[in-house]
């Protein structure tokens, strides 16, 4: 499959992660010291949903690494640095849950937020990772993007309708 920069993308051992860049640079940090992108690691098994997702994150500016199951996500969050984790909590091999669980123990400074579209597991996600905000399927792209905006404290600009 060929994702949105023209790479190939497939499941599996061997994937590649998505890696967009946002256009309009979201920053985060002092007025006075070097800003950087804010970093978004979007997890999601559903290849339309993720790339839905990461080409409206990275319009409204975020950079975005997108795998395709969370097994594939443990390299890089011991390996860089990520500002929100982004995770559907039904996923093969490591659910959403197992992921934000990783994640709060080595990057605990890691914000997390899942999508889900099962109610029963939302109740779920919200006990095992309470500071995590959920965000029920279906929902439309601006919404997504406002609420990761209000998250870091943001005026969302994203030019979604």
């Amino acid at each position: 499959m060929e994702n949105l920069n023209g790479l190939s993308h497939k499941k599996g051992s061997d994937a590649k992660p998505e890696r967009l860049r946002g256009v309009h640079a979201r920053k985060q940090g002092n007025a006075g010291a070097k800003q950087r992108m804010i970093r978004i690691l979007v997890a999601e098994d559903d290849d339309s949903m993720r790339q839905y997702l990461s080409r409206a994150l990275e319009r409204s500016g975020y950079e975005v690494v997108a795998v395709d199951r969370g097994t594939a996500a443990l390299p890089y969050i011991a390996a860089e640095r990520f500002d929100l984790l982004l995770t559907d909590i039904v996923m093969p091999e490591m659910d959403g849950i197992e992921l934000a669980q990783h994640v709060a123990s080595v990057a605990p400074a890691t914000r997390v937020m899942f999508i889900t579209g099962f109610a029963a597991v939302t109740l779920r996600a919200g006990r095992a990772v309470p500071e995590a905000k959920v965000l029920s399927k279906p929902f439309h792209l601006r919404d997504l993007v406002m609420e990761v905006d209000r998250i870091f404290g943001r005026d969302s600009a994203s030019g979604l309708s």
